[in-house]
């Protein structure tokens, strides 16, 4: 599995929203510049999570953006499923993705893969961004 660019960047923002929870609006500006995201890409990101409910804009000069919802509500597995699509390393063992293959019923290597997606799949639905999140507080930069 290999989380996009797209879905990197949202992880990105939206663990700087929970660390900035209760501190008023970030500007798209300087959710880019502390991220290293640049701007216009961003405000892509931040249309489409705003979309999925994921964050909240607030108008006027000292508007910005802003965590929506609970972070024990999201989970990992939600926002890489919305950004990448699937969890699973191959087509024909994905859940949401399926895509038939002719080596299906005697492919030595599928159950392998399926049960990494199994895996994967638990992990990642079970990582809110709230653990993860907890999880990483003594990491420094």
């Amino acid at each position: 599995m290999k989380i996009s660019k797209k879905t990197d960047y949202a992880l990105r923002v939206l663990f700087t929203l929970i660390e900035n929870d209760g501190l008023g609006p970030i500007s798209i500006r300087e959710l880019a510049k502390k991220n290293s995201i640049p701007k216009r890409f961003l405000e892509h990101v931040v249309l489409e999570m705003k979309g999925e409910g994921w964050v909240a804009s607030i108008p006027g000069r000292n508007g910005g953006y802003v965590l929506a919802g609970d972070p024990e509500s999201l989970t990992m597995g939600q926002i890489v499923r919305h950004f990448d699509g699937v969890l699973a390393p191959i087509g024909c063992v994905s859940v949401t993705g399926y895509e038939p293959c002719s080596e299906e019923k005697v492919c030595r290597f599928r159950p392998l893969l399926s049960s990494i997606r199994d895996t994967v799949a638990q992990q990642m639905d079970d990582a809110t961004l709230k653990s993860v999140y907890d999880s990483s507080s003594g990491i420094t930069k």
